[in-house]
């Protein structure tokens, strides 16, 4: 299969070899960021998150992930946007972005991740997948939004991102 823009994929008919989420939380001009320490983007920044267990939602995905990459509670989430990412190694991932003003507890390493809370002016994009970018300004502004995203390892090939509100 040839991916070299969005449009080589028919999306309707499109499925995910893994669900997954992201949660980012958001306080008082701050946004809690992790390092990650393994797995897919392990080294990069990014929100915590991860795969969807079989017969969880996402919501409950999310909460665990808080949970296990950082050791805290999970305020109230709003589900931002959804996120459809195609690796052109055959690898896909549909993601699952939540946002939250509150967590329970204080953000501690972990084995899976290092916190980081940054200035929402001073969010280190060059340390986080080329995507983020596009949409993670979005989720602060707290517009919903669906993406569609094509890689070829950490290089991003094509995209296209709809505003939804």
């Amino acid at each position: 299969m040839n991916l070299n823009r969005i449009t080589d994929i028919d999306w309707t008919s499109w499925t995910a070899v893994d669900p997954a989420t992201l949660v980012f939380v958001i306080q008082s001009g701050k946004i809690l960021l992790i390092r990650k320490k393994r797995g897919l983007g392990a080294g990069k920044i990014n929100g915590p998150g991860g795969r969807l267990e079989p017969g969880e939602t996402p919501e409950a995905c999310a909460v665990r992930e808080l949970r296990e990459e950082l050791g805290v509670g999970a305020g109230e989430l709003v589900l931002m946007g959804d996120h459809r990412f195609q690796f052109v190694d055959g690898y896909s991932t549909y993601v699952h972005v939540y946002r939250t003003h509150e967590i329970e507890g204080t953000p501690l390493e972990t084995d899976e991740a290092t916190p980081r809370w940054c200035d929402l002016a001073e969010i280190p994009f060059d340390e986080m997948w080329e995507d983020d970018r596009y949409w993670l300004p979005l989720v602060i502004q707290g517009k919903r939004f669906s993406g569609y995203w094509i890689f070829d390892g950490d290089h991003m090939v094509d995209y296209r991102l709809d505003i939804l509100d």
